[in-house]
């Protein structure tokens, strides 16, 4: 998993970093953040979440969310015990972005 951040990071790059934290917690996954000063939402700049190379396409063209990510992880064949867990894991980030903490 690789997130593509500006430096320094805030609102979507630091939300999509603390995205990577979580799935890399529950998923055992290997996640980078790699800095850019590439504007390129959902593609090869930032802010951008990629899984298995590919960047996640958030449903409403604007923010990931963790029903996206969870969708993603649904078509790479993620079990869906494992996916309920890490939904509610997911929105503790969101909620904090959205909270401006």
């Amino acid at each position: 998993m690789r997130v593509i951040s500006q430096r320094p990071a805030g609102g979507r790059c630091a939300l999509y970093a603390d995205y990577a934290e979580v799935l890399a917690t529950h998923l055992a996954a290997r996640t980078e953040v790699v800095f850019s000063t590439r504007r390129d939402a959902h593609g090869a700049g930032f802010p951008s979440l990629l899984m298995n190379g590919q960047a996640v396409q958030p449903a409403d063209g604007v923010i990931l969310m963790p029903a996206d990510l969870c969708a993603r992880l649904t078509a790479l064949g993620v079990d869906d015990a494992i996916l309920d867990r890490l939904a509610d894991a997911l929105d503790a980030p969101l909620e904090r972005m959205l909270a401006g903490a």
